[in-house]
């Protein structure tokens, strides 16, 4: 999370969504960087919305414009799915590490106390209890030239993101069948998705 106090607005961290390199670009920019621990880094809309906002307004008597990132919701899993196999990462807090994607999805369907269900969805960063947007400028991650423009406007400079946490190159194609089951178990996000502009089909379909 970045706070840009002058600017009045505030960069929400969606997990696995381009969030990564929009802070290290910006990082110098801002009056307040969360880098770590994930809680700070990635705070929820409706936790920001709970604590930080009204702190904000009361010390400043402003409402600081809020600012995030939305992925394609199959897209973002196949990203974790591949975050999930970076040969730095510690493959022993993995339950599978050699699970197949469609084994990986599965997983997540059918076992909401699996470790890799702790994953949830966007909208558990966007938007309240009852599926309301808590953000203000939301833009798809897919169109990043869109919130480049919106941030270079706002805070009148030029901005060059960095190419960071590459994943490496795995297979995440998905049977038919469990895509459908995956498209209703994430109606929420693509329901969301589908408002802040046309569809973008997945990467690997």
């Amino acid at each position: 999370m970045l706070i840009f106090w002058d600017q009045r607005l505030v960069f929400l961290a969606t997990p696995k969504a381009g969030s990564t390199a929009v802070e290290m670009a910006l990082d110098p920019l801002a009056a307040v960087s969360m880098p770590r621990p994930d809680p700070l880094k990635h705070m929820a809309a409706r936790d920001y919305a709970a604590h930080l906002a009204p702190y904000l307004h009361s010390a400043s008597g402003e409402h600081f414009t809020t600012v995030a990132l939305m992925r394609h919701p199959l897209d973002w899993l196949r990203s974790w799915y591949r975050f999930m196999h970076r040969d730095e990462l510690d493959t022993t807090q993995i339950d599978s590490p050699n699970q197949s994607f469609e084994q990986f999805i599965e997983t997540c369907l059918s076992d909401q106390t699996h470790r890799f269900a702790g994953i949830g969805k966007q909208t558990d960063y966007l938007t309240d209890e009852n599926g309301g947007l808590l953000i203000d400028r939301l833009f798809r991650y897919e169109d990043m030239d869109s919130l480049v423009r919106f941030l270079e406007d706002r805070l009148d400079c030029a901005i060059t993101l960095p190419r960071v946490n590459v994943p490496p190159s795995v297979e995440t194609k998905l049977r038919p069948e469990t895509e459908i089951r995956l498209r209703e178990f994430l109606a929420d996000d693509f329901r969301l998705y589908g408002t802040i502009g046309p569809e973008h089909p997945p990467q690997d379909s």
